[in-house]
């Protein structure tokens, strides 16, 4: 399966966020509760930056999936070398170890632009995510627990961390 790996650019935002609000409707990868449409989501999609990009994956011309670097702390310069990723997969592609094959490339894509250290906050319950995340080399660093409430739901967030570069 051939695919595209690229900056997103403002007209990717609707299959991002469709790719995004399939996974609202699942319960466990987000703490958004509800969807969400372009207009709510401009603004975070123009935070992204070259320094903290967002990058999405192509077959055939459609976007399968995304990644979002995001700082963290940005305004706090002791983390300026530490960011945040999430990463999204269009339900129909999942199971087909993109997701391994994404992160690695972004993660590449970290490097390149000085961040040492990756953050991936991720629900407890999130098994697929947890398993991905794992397998290309993050540890569990912390669990937040039962921070998170969604329909009536007390969830704990799990805390994973890499350092990608010294």
């Amino acid at each position: 399966m051939l695919q595209t790996l690229r900056e997103a650019t403002i007209d990717d935002l609707a299959e991002i966020i469709k790719i995004y609000n399939e996974a609202i409707k699942d319960g466990i990868s987000t703490a958004d509760s509800k969807t969400v449409g372009i207009d709510e989501k401009l603004e975070w999609f123009y935070a992204h930056t070259e320094q903290r990009p967002m990058l999405v994956k192509e077959y055939c011309g459609r976007i399968i999936a995304w990644i979002s670097i995001q700082p963290f702390y940005a305004n706090l310069l002791a983390y300026q070398d530490t960011a945040r990723i999430n990463i999204y997969i269009d339900k129909n592609f999942q199971g087909k170890k993109l997701g391994q094959q994404f992160l690695g490339e972004a993660i590449e894509r970290a490097k390149s632009i000085g961040i040492k250290t990756l953050l991936a906050l991720i629900f407890s319950e999130n098994i697929a995510s947890l398993t991905l995340f794992k397998k290309i080399g993050f540890k569990e660093w912390g669990n937040l627990s039962r921070i998170a409430t969604i329909e009536g739901i007390d969830k704990d967030l799990l805390i994973l961390g890499q350092r990608i570069q010294d």
